[in-house]
């Protein structure tokens, strides 16, 4: 995390800089090795015709008796030897170091063994020059020395050097300038992108313009759009589902609020306390009622957050449905209701939610227990095993229902014709087992009893 005090760079320069040191670091690597082959070649372009001239000098030294001597002129010689810009000298000597012809300060060289020729640097009158030692092993061996001042290659370096560093560096700033255009260009939909969502109110929870998304000119911006849209559709549902169920706790539990208050004010009118706990009594049933509506409220606004917070983990089915078929053994016989489980048996494991399966489980066996009627009322628990899926079924003798009216009891606040009779619920057990269901990718389904009376309402898990 950056600290309120760091100022980082934009991204816009953050790429020019990772773009443009490498490209700079190029065009000095690229100067160097300009220059030491550029040196080679120029060099070896003058060490070429400095070879030439030695080798005219050689041509022209002949045997005269016992002596070598140069049949050239001293015009001949500064003709053969003329140059604009730079000074050339020779010297020619005889195998035992006598200076045959030219100038006295080159030194006699001693070549290698089996050496034609050798290039050196040296000084003469204080000047830098390039020399060449050229020997002919001929009738009279001799050696002719050739030396050149070096300001012409020096120069011509420097200007090798010099244009094309300014060219190079005309293309380091072209290129620049075109990858900041680019850089910028390609930016501009992400910048477009941030400012769109700075000016956007708070409430405002609408997908983005398409034009900010569709119209980007890279994946990634329009990956980031879209993963935006992505959040803000999340967040309208959260919100609309907040909305909703703070919606329904108010209008669901006004009625049942008001009935208690109304009681509480009737128990204080009554001077007989008889009176008194009769209205005690419903006020409890009232307060009971209020608070499975709660419970189901709770329990439909976290079927509503989706899978963000499903735990699936590997679940005992069997162990979990004794120990809610052993809770609800108290209240099965204050009702006088025939309760029991069947298939417990054996061990069946399924994957899940462990929370969301027991509160399927929980409301199936209240519904059952409220509507279970006959002599006696009957309300059973299976467990039902077949290849790959495990069933869990809650089956009661009460009035079961109509096939057309299956679809529309799994939706919210939806009452069948039997529960409005009874007057308790609100509708919602049969949808929260529905959207719990479709969370743990199960199948739930309503049907008649296999006696033909009452009603079955199984859950089948994948193994």
């Amino acid at each position: 995390m950056l600290s309120s005090g760091s100022n980082p760079p934009s991204l816009r320069s953050r790429l020019a800089r990772h773009v443009l040191l490498p490209v700079a670091l190029s065009w000095v690597l690229g100067s160097v090795v300009l220059l030491i082959v550029g040196n080679h070649f120029a060099a070896q372009a003058f060490d070429r015709a400095l070879l030439d001239d030695a080798y005219a000098i050689a041509a022209q030294v002949r045997k005269s008796g016992d002596a070598l001597v140069l049949e050239l002129t001293p015009q001949e010689v500064s003709t053969l030897l003329f140059d604009q810009s730079e000074t050339l000298y020779f010297s020619v000597f005889d195998t035992s170091g006598r200076l045959v012809a030219g100038s006295p300060g080159l030194p006699a060289p001693q070549l290698p063994p089996g050496a034609a020729h050798e290039f050196a640097d040296a000084v003469l009158d204080g000047a830098s020059v390039r020399r060449v030692s050229l020997r002919r092993d001929e009738a009279s061996p001799f050696t002719v020395v050739m030396a050149q001042t070096t300001a012409s290659r020096t120069q011509l370096l420097q200007r090798l050097i010099g244009y094309s560093a300014m060219v190079q560096l005309w293309l380091l700033a072209t290129l620049a300038w075109w990858l900041s255009r680019i850089i910028e260009h390609d930016l501009r939909p992400l910048t477009q992108l941030q400012q769109a969502m700075e000016q956007r109110d708070a409430g405002d929870l609408a997908p983005l313009p398409a034009e900010l998304t569709q119209g980007a000119t890279t994946q990634d911006v329009r990956r980031l759009g879209d993963a935006l849209d992505s959040l803000l559709t999340r967040l309208a549902a959260s919100l609309a589902a907040q909305r909703e169920f703070a919606g329904n706790v108010a209008h669901e539990l006004r009625t049942p609020l008001a009935g208690i208050r109304a009681q509480a004010h009737y128990a204080l009118a009554q001077e007989n306390p008889q009176a008194w706990r009769a209205e005690l009594e419903g006020i409890v049933l009232a307060e009971e009622r209020a608070s499975r509506l709660i419970d189901q409220l709770l329990a439909l606004a976290r079927a509503g957050e989706g899978s963000a917070g499903l735990h699936s983990e590997a679940i005992a089915l069997d162990a979990l449905v004794r120990d809610v078929v052993l809770r609800y053994l108290r209240k099965a016989d204050a009702l006088g209701v025939d309760f029991g489980a069947e298939g417990l048996e054996d061990s069946v494991v399924v994957r899940g939610d462990p929370a969301l399966i027991e509160g399927m489980l929980n409301n199936l066996i209240d519904n059952a227990l409220r509507y279970g009627r006959g002599e006696p009322a009957r309300v059973t628990v299976a467990i039902e095993r077949e290849p790959g899926f495990a069933t869990l079924a809650v089956t009661d003798n009460g009035p079961g229902l109509q096939v057309s009216e299956v679809d529309a009891l799994t939706q919210r606040w939806a009452q069948g014709a039997q529960g409005q009779r009874l007057g308790e619920g609100a509708g919602l057990g049969l949808s929260i087992v529905q959207r719990y269901a479709a969370l743990l990718d199960a199948q739930f389904v309503l049907q008649p009893a296999p006696s033909g009376k009452g009603l079955r309402a199984s859950v089948r898990f994948r193994l």
